[in-house]
C-alpha cells in the first residue's frame, strides 16, 4: 500500500510540474536602453534660447541680475552674457507692453 501511495504522490507532482512548464524554452526579451542625442543648436538658435530664457527669468523676477543667468546661456563670454541679458530685458519689456494692450 505504501508503494502505491508514493507512486501516486510522485505521479501527481510530475503532472503538476508538467502543467507549469511552457512549450517555449527561449529566454524572455531583454530590455534595451534608448539613447537620444540632443541636437546641436545653431549659434542663432542658442542665442534665441538664451534671450528667451532671460526674458522668462526677468518676467518672474524684475530685479534679476546677471548672477541669475539661466542654463541656456552657459558658456558665453562676459560680453555675450551682458548682450543676451539686455536682449532678454528688451523682450520682457515687449511682452509686458503687449499684455497691457
Amino acid at each position: 500500500m505504501r508503494h502505491i501511495t508514493i507512486t501516486a504522490i510522485l505521479a501527481t507532482a510530475a503532472l503538476a510540474l508538467a502543467g507549469c512548464s511552457s512549450a517555449d524554452d527561449s529566454e524572455p526579451p531583454k530590455a534595451t536602453a534608448t539613447v537620444t542625442k540632443t541636437p546641436k543648436l545653431s549659434v542663432a538658435e542658442q542665442r534665441e534660447a538664451c534671450v528667451d530664457a532671460w526674458a522668462d527669468v526677468l518676467l518672474d523676477d524684475a530685479d534679476a541680475e546677471l548672477e541669475a543667468e539661466p542654463g541656456e546661456c552657459d558658456g558665453l563670454s562676459e560680453g555675450d552674457q551682458m548682450d543676451r541679458y539686455m536682449e532678454g530685458l528688451q523682450k520682457r519689456n515687449e511682452i509686458n507692453r503687449k499684455a497691457l494692450g
